[in-house]
């Protein structure tokens, strides 16, 4: 969301689309946020009244699946299948909801912006584990509910499968009190203030995940500072669960993924900064 108000997707989308973007994002968390904490409170509340509370869900406007999953928790069904089928829950929450918008859909998802995102794999996902180094992986294909699911699976493979790279990332994110920035796993390369000069072209500053000598930093703003608080309208109501083969994500299948990501994260920024310097250049020239 704050690449946005970035250095360089500044220059790629006008500020029309860029809202568009940060409304697509901000309903989509939005309506994750509204759904998921609800039901750990209430396990919570379950705890404490050592009972079963979650025949309340559907009160909450949660779906049947997750009163199914959670009852069956209770009765001592493994975290694994819980933290599977609240990623089947949360995609599948936001495909009607956000994905098959037609707001969304004509002013985002089909938009050549998002388009070229998917292709040159901006959408990564990142795990800050210690001081430079990343755990993630890419999600391609992002109206695909499948992938989407099948992405939440494989991230949760390489945060849980390496109890040492859980214990970093949890540790670093204690240490490390997020704002939004980039530069908050990575101030060697991002700076959450502007070093650069209003109107003055850039020459290309980035080269293996390093800025080139005497280069300034790229600009990533905190996110108190990039977007105002906004207020969302009612969730809309419907449960989505319809389909009984959606408990096959439930399985188990061992995969294991070890989330090697920081050589193509880094390529992906050197093809960003190279596309906003081209758009730039166009603009010049036009």
């Amino acid at each position: 969301m704050t690449d946005l108000k970035g250095e360089f997707l500044t220059k790629l989308l006008n500020r029309k689309d860029r809202n568009a973007f940060f409304a697509f994002l901000e309903r989509g968390n939005w309506l994750i946020f509204q759904d998921v904490y609800p039901q750990f409170l209430l396990y919570e509340e379950s705890v404490k009244q050592n009972q079963p509370l979650f025949y309340l869900l559907p009160r909450l406007n949660v779906s049947t699946f997750m009163e199914t999953v959670w009852n069956q928790l209770w009765r001592g069904e493994d975290s694994y299948t819980l933290c599977m089928a609240l990623i089947v829950n949360e995609q599948s929450y936001l495909e009607k909801r956000v994905v098959q918008n037609p707001f969304y859909q004509k002013e985002v998802l089909n938009k050549f912006e998002f388009i070229i995102q998917d292709l040159l794999s901006f959408n990564h996902i990142l795990f800050p584990h210690g001081t430079g180094k990343l755990r993630g992986l890419t999600l391609h294909q992002f109206k695909s509910l499948h992938e989407r699911i099948l992405l939440g699976k494989r991230l949760y493979s390489v945060l849980f499968h390496d109890k040492d790279l859980l214990d970093e990332t949890v540790n670093w994110a204690i240490n490390h009190p997020h704002t939004g920035s980039r530069k908050d796993y990575w101030p060697h390369m991002f700076n959450n203030v502007n070093e650069g000069v209003p109107g003055l072209t850039f020459p290309l500053r980035l080269k293996n995940c390093k800025l080139r000598k005497g280069a300034r930093k790229v600009y990533s703003p905190n996110l108190e500072y990039a977007w105002k608080n906004i207020s969302q309208p009612e969730a809309e109501s419907g449960d989505w669960f319809e389909d009984s083969n959606v408990v096959n994500y439930l399985v188990n299948d061992n995969a294991l993924f070890n989330g090697e990501i920081k050589n193509e994260y880094c390529k992906t920024i050197e093809r960003l900064e190279i596309t906003a310097l081209a758009k730039k250049t166009i603009n010049f020239f036009e």
